[in-house]
């Protein structure tokens, strides 16, 4: 997959970061997606389509890992930040602690790419969250690939 480098979303996260991420949200990231955000945190990709549910959607940047978001110009695009604004709609679970949706990549028209984590905390697949659909305690998601690295290479 191909990058706009000027676009990654500074300073990139180190393992350690990640690994604190991952304890909070009570997941295992891919192997593959953890070598992205330490590459690629927060980038625009240059091959942004997909198809799911005979639909294309194009993603318009990835979503970054940040310690600090509110000293950030970009933090907006931080997970947690996402994850502040619509965690009552990406889960059916009121008393989840961690995630069962993970944005990833904000898509063009407000959806964003999930890892989910709803059949597995340690495997995800990936999925559209559709926020047009999706209420509170009630997530709309469709499916996308079975792995980070089959949607990577499913990117146009």
């Amino acid at each position: 997959m191909c990058i706009e480098k000027a676009s990654n979303i500074l300073p990139l996260p180190t393992e350690d970061v990640i690994s604190n991420e991952e304890f909070m949200w009570r997941v295992k990231l891919p192997e593959k997606y953890k070598s992205f955000l330490i590459e690629n945190n927060g980038g625009v990709p240059v091959e942004k389509l997909f198809m799911a549910n005979n639909h294309s959607y194009a993603i318009d940047r990835f979503l970054c890992v940040l310690e600090d978001t509110e000293n950030n110009d970009l933090g907006e695009y931080d997970i947690d930040v996402t994850l502040t604004r619509i965690e009552e709609r990406l889960t059916d679970n009121e008393d989840l602690v961690g995630v069962d949706l993970l944005p990833i990549a904000i898509l063009f028209a407000g959806n964003y790419l999930c890892l989910d984590y709803r059949e597995s905390k340690d495997i995800p697949k990936l999925c559209v969250w559709d926020h047009e659909e999706s209420g509170e305690l009630d997530p709309v998601v469709y499916f996308v690939a079975n792995s980070f690295e089959e949607f990577i290479n499913s990117l146009e």
